[in-house]
């Protein structure tokens, strides 16, 4: 596995560029990225700039999260990681749902590559289950009867055993993901909100301290940041809960270790 544990609080933060504009994207890219650890080019970015849009990333010194949430037969997503590899991007993400064989090939692959290239393998999560989704999505409509939080455990699950390096998920499940599958599988949480920024469109949103405490490694926080009045005063805000959060966190231990 090819797992890349956080070292300061700014390197947890990843910002969602959700921009049409590679112009708008960029003024993000240098206002902020001695603030945040990653920056996340999704669906909307890549249709609208391409690949221009990690390539201006890198041309900053910037990480780069890619979001495209493959979901294909094994061969497609495992050759469009491999092509994706070659872009020079950091992490990456598959669905899950996907399945075991499309998680374990593409893996496999990308490591091959990597190694024929001489560059490091990127890092591979798989989603679980999407925070927009509440229970009545998975129970009604996909007619998948077990609770939002088991299933998507059961999906982490699945991803390690396929050798993918952790998961996205909601923090509500990052708790038994942490205890079950241990300390060298990766959680990155989407929803994160600070308690002064609103949900939008989430329903499964946590603020960062409450993320952090759940066991997760990476916050994706955008709106609360690239919306708000002073984007690089929002950042630090956030890069100062999860201090605070870290610092409770190793109180804690220490403190049950002393028992």
């Amino acid at each position: 596995m090819s797992v890349k544990k956080p070292i300061f609080a700014k390197d947890r933060i990843v910002l969602a560029l959700d921009f049409e504009s590679l112009e708008d994207a960029e003024k993000y890219v240098i206002m902020l990225k001695d603030y945040v650890g990653f920056f996340k080019i999704g669906l909307q970015l890549a249709f609208s700039a391409g690949m221009d849009a990690v390539s201006m990333v890198k041309k900053h010194g910037a990480k780069v999260f890619f979001d495209g949430k493959f979901n294909d037969i094994p061969n497609t997503v495992a050759k469009a990681s491999a092509a994706l590899l070659k872009k020079g991007v950091d992490f990456f993400d598959i669905n899950a749902a996907g399945g075991s064989k499309m998680m374990t090939t593409t893996s496999r692959l990308c490591r091959e590559t990597a190694k024929k290239l001489g560059i490091p393998k990127p890092t591979i999560l798989a989603v679980t289950m999407l925070s927009s989704f509440g229970q009545k999505t998975l129970s009604e409509e996909l007619s998948i009867k077990d609770n939002i939080e088991q299933y998507g455990i059961h999906l982490a699950k699945i991803a390690k055993e396929s050798e993918i390096d952790g998961v996205i998920a909601s923090a509500s499940e990052a708790a038994i993901i942490r205890k079950e599958l241990g300390e060298d599988f990766l959680i990155m949480c989407p929803a994160v909100r600070p308690s002064w920024s609103v949900v939008n469109d989430q329903l499964r949103a946590v603020s960062p301290s409450e993320a952090i405490r759940a066991g997760v490694d990476y916050l994706i926080i955008g709106r609360p940041i690239t919306s708000h009045d002073d984007p690089v005063a929002a950042a630090k805000l956030i890069v100062n809960e999860i201090d605070d959060a870290l610092s409770k966190c190793r109180q804690q231990v220490r403190e049950d270790f002393l028992k």
